[in-house]
Parts: C-alpha cells; sequence; structure tokens
C-alpha cells in the first residue's frame, strides 16, 4: 500500500467544491506531476494533501493515518511543500532562510544543533547554492532564489516533497536546472516529488507517474504514455494535439496543437 493516498476527498471555498471527490494514490519514491487548465484545482489538491487547506469530505491518508490526526511537528517531518509564490523574506541571508527548515526538529529554545547544520550545508551544497550562504536571499537572480527555496524544503529532511508549479517566471535554462535536479533528487535520494507542471511536454519528460485534471476531477492518470495523448490532452485542455515521441527522451511530446472551435448556431431572425 502507498505511504500517501486521499479518499473520498472533496475541497471547497464556500458551497463551490474545487476539488470533488478525489481518489488519488501518490507512487513512492517517483515523480508524480498533475497537469490541468488554470482553475482546475490543482494547487488546491497540493494544498489539501499537506494540511494547508482542510477538507470538506474524504481524508488524506498518510503512514496509515490522516494527517488531520497527525502531529504538526511530526508531519512535518514527512512531508514539505514549496509554494507556487513563496512569502518574499526580507533582510535574510540565504543560510537564515534554509535554516528555517530545520524548525520541525528545534526543541527549547530553537538553536541549531550540530545535526541541524550539517543539513542546512548539505542542502545548500546539493542545490549549488552553498556559495552564496551568506548573501542576501533578495539580492539573487529567480532562478537562485528558486533553488534556495528547494534547499529549504530539502532541509526539512522529509521523503516527501510538493512543488507548486516550479518553474514559473523562470527561464528555459533555468527550468530545465530545477527540474533535473529534484530528478537528481528523486533518483539518488529516494525523495517523493508531487509537482504541479503547467508544460505538459516537461511534465511527460521528468514525470513517472501523471494525474490530468479537469474541473476538479481526475480525467487520467498514469504514465506519461497514457495521459500525453491526443484523446486526454482533448478533454483535458480542449486542444487538438499532435502527439509524437521526443527522440531525446523517449517520453511522449505534444508538438503543436489547435483550439477545438466551437460551432456556432446562429439564430434566424
Amino acid at each position: 500500500m502507498s505511504r500517501l493516498f486521499t479518499e473520498n476527498l472533496s475541497v471547497g471555498y464556500g458551497e463551490n467544491l474545487i476539488v470533488k471527490n478525489m481518489e488519488i494514490t501518490i507512487p513512492d519514491q517517483k515523480i508524480t506531476a498533475i497537469i490541468g487548465a488554470n482553475g482546475c484545482g490543482k494547487s488546491t489538491l497540493l494544498k489539501t494533501m499537506t494540511r494547508i487547506i482542510t477538507t470538506d469530505q474524504g481524508k488524506v491518508v498518510l503512514d496509515g493515518a490522516s494527517i488531520h490526526t497527525q502531529n504538526t511537528k511530526e508531519l512535518a517531518q514527512k512531508l514539505a511543500i514549496l509554494p507556487q509564490t513563496p512569502e518574499s523574506m526580507p533582510d535574510l541571508t540565504v543560510g537564515e532562510l534554509v535554516s528555517y527548515g530545520r524548525f520541525p526538529y528545534q526543541k527549547g529554545l530553537g538553536r541549531l544543533t550540530k545535526h541541524d547544520k550539517v543539513m542546512i550545508d548539505w542542502a545548500l551544497e546539493v542545490t549549488n547554492t552553498l556559495s552564496y550562504k551568506h548573501e542576501s536571499v533578495d539580492a539573487l537572480s529567480g532562478g537562485q532564489r528558486q533553488r534556495v527555496w528547494i534547499a529549504m524544503a530539502l532541509a526539512q529532511d522529509t521523503e516527501i516533497i510538493f512543488l507548486d508549479e516550479p518553474t514559473t517566471y523562470l527561464d528555459m535554462a533555468h527550468q530545465l536546472e530545477i527540474l533535473e535536479l529534484l530528478q537528481y533528487l528523486n533518483q539518488t535520494e529516494g525523495r517523493t516529488i508531487v509537482m504541479v507542471l503547467h508544460d505538459i511536454n516537461q511534465a511527460a519528460r521528468f514525470a513517472d507517474y501523471m494525474v490530468a485534471m479537469k474541473q476538479g476531477e481526475i480525467v487520467k492518470t498514469g504514465s506519461p504514455d497514457d495521459v500525453v495523448c491526443h484523446d486526454v490532452l482533448r478533454r483535458v485542455f480542449h486542444i487538438d494535439a499532435s502527439v509524437c515521441q521526443d527522440p531525446c527522451s523517449n517520453r511522449p511530446m505534444c508538438m503543436t496543437y489547435n483550439l477545438i472551435k466551437q460551432s456556432i448556431t446562429k439564430q434566424a431572425n
């Protein structure tokens, strides 16, 4: 049985349900990518699975128990989340920001232990940000800041990491850098990665498992070959897509697409 899954999960704001009767299982030690049109509930699902948002119905189960019954610090030792737009941290150095990832393990006065400092330096090193440990976060480029935020999540030392659109606002080179870093962490550290991505081709290239959503419901789950296909993209994005095989990754790739035009019936006067 998977460590993390949902049962009959529904989440909404007021009477408006955003996620509806969701049944999803996250493969352990794999990269899962969630795709779908804007407003389909992807970010809401991530926030619910990390207990930022409460459920209206159903539950999220981690290690055999609902996450809403688990101790907050103990839960934070199991999973971490990098939101779509992390809050600005003025006047903080890179090292200080990454040290926040050790909060779930701190006791008493909250002083950093020797092990905490080792984990902070490891997270900085693996994300290639150790060289600016003492620099201000605000002085960094977008790609550097994104890697620092990932370093904070890594310092939290969780086996599961959630990321909401980790490549947003980054150029193509920095997007690839972030995704290759996450792939490296998955393959060398065995971290379970769950991320929302807008770019279908990036999702197909880096994910082992994909979830396609539409209007708060699952349309299709499975391998990239199962999900990135003409019929699914038509249902999820309302596009007529041409899908081929990427010669480098041997994964499916959307070459081009057109909007599916709605027929318009003119009423006679």
